[in-house]
């Protein structure tokens, strides 16, 4: 019997060239299934129509998330209705924002809010970001100048949170949120925007900048999905760990005629 050499159980896999791109809020906008997969995994809802923009809703139709390259200047839109005490809110983000950064925003819609305080300058202020006052204006900018953060007032007296990032082409992106918008979802943006970890982008997805430094690395298909499905695994155990707790949690009240030492767990 002649021996063969063992070929695997299909063709044989072609490593494919990735770059490694910092800074990261230079690095462009990115595959959107970064953030649209998660919310799925999150148990959002997909209302895209056929053909259209992304268009995704949150569990408790509380909140939307949307993407539209079809239109000028295009890019995400996230929009909160108003419930109970939190007045409705906004945030607009440009096209080329990369989607690591938008996630930091969107990955938080899925998670329960932290009890302490939020704090969006911390964040940039651990990263060594520059910040300073200009009247009613406060501004914190990233070390090589290309990004900012920035609480400011138009003329028209309106408070507002601005964002972004941009190189010397003029190449870049801007985000806006009202001041309504949840200070712990602008901190974990803030948090997303200074991460000095790399993102990575394929070959013939690395903008044209100057001011952006790359690694060329060398990626398997499967490392690629295996990293994509960790991240949709851990939104799936998650939501499924949230849903538990809320459907096993036990009455503080009895039902009426019931033993009190009888409640039932309730779904």
């Amino acid at each position: 019997m002649k021996k063969k050499q063992w070929q695997g159980w299909g063709p044989a896999e072609q490593a494919e060239q990735h770059y490694l791109v910092e800074p990261r809020a230079l690095a462009g906008g990115g595959d959107v299934r970064h953030i649209s997969e998660f919310l799925r995994a999150s148990g959002w809802r997909d209302k895209s129509k056929a053909g259209g923009p992304l268009y995704l809703e949150s569990p408790d139709r509380t909140v939307q998330v949307s993407y539209d390259p079809y239109v000028l200047p295009g890019g995400w839109t996230i929009h909160g209705q108003a419930t109970g005490n939190q007045a409705e809110w906004w945030a607009t983000l440009g096209r080329q924002a990369p989607v690591e950064i938008v996630a930091g925003l969107t990955d938080a819609l899925t998670r329960p809010r932290s009890a302490h305080a939020p704090n969006v300058w911390a964040p940039l202020e651990e990263q060594h970001w520059h910040a300073r006052a200009d009247g009613l204006h406060y501004t914190a900018t990233s070390p090589d100048g290309s990004a900012w953060m920035q609480f400011h007032h138009d003329p028209n007296g309106r408070a507002m949170w601005w964002s972004g990032a941009k190189d010397r082409q003029g190449n870049g992106w801007n985000a806006q949120f009202t001041p309504t918008t949840p200070m712990h979802l602008v901190q974990a943006f803030s948090t997303a925007l200074a991460s000095p970890e790399p993102v990575m982008r394929p070959r013939g997805r690395v903008p044209h900048s100057a001011q952006i430094r790359t690694t060329s690395v060398s990626v398997l298909p499967s490392q690629l999905s295996a990293w994509q499905q960790a991240r949709i695994t851990a939104a799936r155990a998650a939501t499924w760990a949230r849903n538990s707790v809320r459907t096993t949690r036990p009455r503080t009240t009895a039902r009426p005629h019931a033993h009190t030492g009888g409640d039932r767990t309730h779904r």
